[in-house]
């Protein structure tokens, strides 16, 4: 079970819009992180070691096989939800999983470090869930065009109700670096005792070098031994067993032992494809185990680990990156307000962090689904949990601000609520810390603290001081602050309303016709960047990015934007409205009237553009 060990000097606090809580461990590809981001999901981020960052070829593979591994879906696997592979020091964000690798339950006991796991070997029926899992995940990845290339023991996490695979594809990256890189760094592609013969002797890799690693980590699985030998035995004596010598099944069970021996079938061609290792084990109850696939033991300790989890608070004060502590994050220089550099700054267990334990519900007690921070039940009305939104009034005359609150679980002194205020020039977001749960004539209510922990720009947000929430009248809120109110509206989680037609890249010339502006909009969070800019020119390349405040009714509203890399001319733009017009081009309005209006066409190699179709004026029918 990964040790959720806290943050060093060395570490950063936030990984862009991701603050972040522990650290994971560490690889030969870089630091791994427990995050939590503004809407409370927590995941696992991966940091770039920084001598690969330095070099543009591994940065231009980790670019596409990042792109590549988003597209990877199903329930085997541990999804790719963000990153930022422009950055100084690259990085990606992927869902976590709580639970531990199956390096850490077998262990090695058979190894010069004679290593116990947790468990040890597991008995036949999980290992015929864990193949059928591996399988099924093989393919997910495979049907996106992905190798994993490093399927290994740690690289396989045990849930509740089944194996995940994790790190799929990113290893194809390690490709691209020289070797004096790798060395430098302390990297190698593959784990010598789980390459394949391909593998080991430098051939071209397709999908059946990972089932013949399938093959190899099952056989470990079921006896806590390499099939080929530990690296301690001497990596080319491994190398050279893989790649020449038949492996070394005893004490696989006697049912199994056919399947992994053809897994590890020198020719690749002779070796079954993950569809028919699925369906030769076949899921039961619809995929799932109609009992645990997990001996009791690891059951009860997965149920431990997920309290551990939901006891896992953000971390108290900690700053946002700045240009000292290296563009982890792109962000402007805090404001004297205490301005943070990313949305992902929550200090309580917020409600969606309860579906990574969900499973563990069934089968051990964790009383901490709905408590707050430090196990006991929250303070917080049911009536108040989720995300508000509503239009701000002064003196009854509307503002043209947004209001949004996210307000999750936690008692009396602890932070339970985010706030964004957004205006037509400007984006503020606020920490609430619970001060009372009645208000001043002693009505049921919210009372709330808050202090400004982000500003776009800098220095332009200030604390309005005490804020009210009330229920209102058709399961509203009214909210109020320093003479403003709203009415709020429960709202669903914007990340699921960005309307697909409005994902991917579009262009337009830019505004003096001498270069491109380049748009991307993807799916996130909301508070976090959802738009990046390009605008190529004369005078250099500037990048800006804008995080999304809200996806309804076909529109995307982005906040006001951020430049990431100036050149001369480029300047920040007010918050903003997207959407499609009835030609199908996107057309962007500023609220704060800084810039015209925009209309932007899909670029030529996005992929999902519509189709050419047939001009019916041209006499060869070419498209237009």
């Amino acid at each position: 079970m990964e040790s959720l060990r806290g943050l060093t000097a060395d570490d950063p606090h936030w990984i862009g819009d991701y603050r972040l809580l522990s650290r994971l461990g560490s690889g030969g590809m870089g630091r791994v992180y427990l995050a939590r981001s503004e809407g409370g999901r927590t995941v696992a981020v991966k940091l770039v070691k920084a001598e690969l960052a330095a070099e543009e070829e591994f940065r231009g593979r980790f670019r596409a096989e990042v792109a590549a591994a988003r597209k990877v879906g199903g329930r085997w696997t541990a999804p790719v939800l963000d990153a930022d592979t422009e950055a100084e020091i690259p990085w990606v964000a992927t869902g976590y999983i709580a639970g531990p690798a199956l390096s850490q339950v077998v262990g090695n006991p058979h190894d010069e470090y004679g290593r116990p796991g947790t468990y040890g070997p597991l008995p036949e029926h999980s290992l015929r869930h864990l193949a059928y899992g591996l399988a099924s995940a093989l393919l997910d990845i495979h049907g996106v065009g992905i190798v994993h290339r490093d399927l290994k023991p740690s690289n396989v996490l045990l849930t509740i109700d089944g194996p995940r695979v994790i790190d799929f594809g990113i290893a194809r990256a390690l490709d691209a670096v020289g070797d004096q890189t790798q060395t430098r760094a302390g990297t190698v592609v593959g784990s010598p005792s789980y390459m394949s013969p391909e593998q080991v002797q430098g051939h071209r890799l397709g999908p059946a070098s990972d089932v013949f690693c399938v093959g190899s980590v099952l056989a470990y699985a079921a006896t806590g031994r390499q099939p080929f030998g530990s690296a301690a035995s001497g990596v080319h004596a491994v190398m050279f067993r893989i790649a020449q010598e038949a492996p070394d099944l005893t004490g696989t069970p006697d049912a199994l032992r056919g399947l992994i021996g053809a897994c590890l079938a020198k020719d690749p061609a002779a070796r079954p494809a993950p569809e028919e290792i699925a369906a030769q084990l076949g899921p039961e109850s619809g995929g799932r185990p109609a009992s645990p696939w997990l001996p009791a033991e690891l059951i009860a300790s997965l149920g431990q680990h997920a309290v551990r989890l939901l006891d896992t608070d953000t971390p108290p004060g900690g700053q946002p990156p700045t240009l000292t502590t290296t563009r982890i994050a792109p962000r402007p220089t805090p404001g004297p307000e205490g301005a943070a550099a990313s949305s992902g700054r929550r200090r309580w267990l917020p409600l969606a962090a309860t579906a990574v334990v969900a499973a563990a519900v069934t089968a051990v007690a964790v009383p901490l689904l709905t408590g707050g921070a430090d196990g006991s039940p929250s303070d917080i009305p049911s009536r108040y949990l989720g995300t508000w939104s509503g239009e701000v009034l002064r003196d009854g005359e509307p503002t043209g601000q947004q209001r949004r609150f996210v307000i999750t679980n936690g008692k009396v002194g602890e932070v339970v609520a985010n706030s964004t205020s957004l205006g037509a020039t400007y984006e503020c977001r606020s920490d609430g810390k619970l001060v009372s749960l009645t208000a001043h004539g002693g009505r049921p209510a919210l009372r709330l603290d808050t202090k400004v922990v982000r500003s776009v720009p800098a220095g332009r947000c200030a604390a309005l001081g005490e804020h009210t929430l009330e229920a209102g009248g058709a399961g509203t809120l009214r909210w109020a602050a320093a003479g403003r109110t709203a009415t709020l509206r429960h709202t669903g989680p914007a990340t699921e309303t960005v309307p697909a037609g409005l994902l991917g890249t579009w262009q337009r010339p830019a505004a003096d016709g001498s270069g491109t502006q380049r748009l991307t909009i993807k799916r996130a969070p909301a508070g976090s960047t959802v738009l990046t800019t390009v605008v190529d020119g004369p005078a250099g390349r500037c990048t800006a990015h804008a995080d999304l405040y809200a996806a309804e009714h076909g529109r995307l509203t982005v906040g006001p934007s951020v430049i990431d890399h100036p050149a001369p001319g480029c300047s920040p733009s007010s918050t903003s409205v997207l959407h499609l017009d009835g030609d199908g081009a996107l057309r962007r309005d500023f609220l704060g009237r800084d810039k015209d209006p925009r209309t932007y066409s899909r670029a030529p190699e996005d992929t999902r553009a519509a189709p050419a179709t047939p001009d019916p004026n041209s006499p060869s029918g070419t498209p237009r």
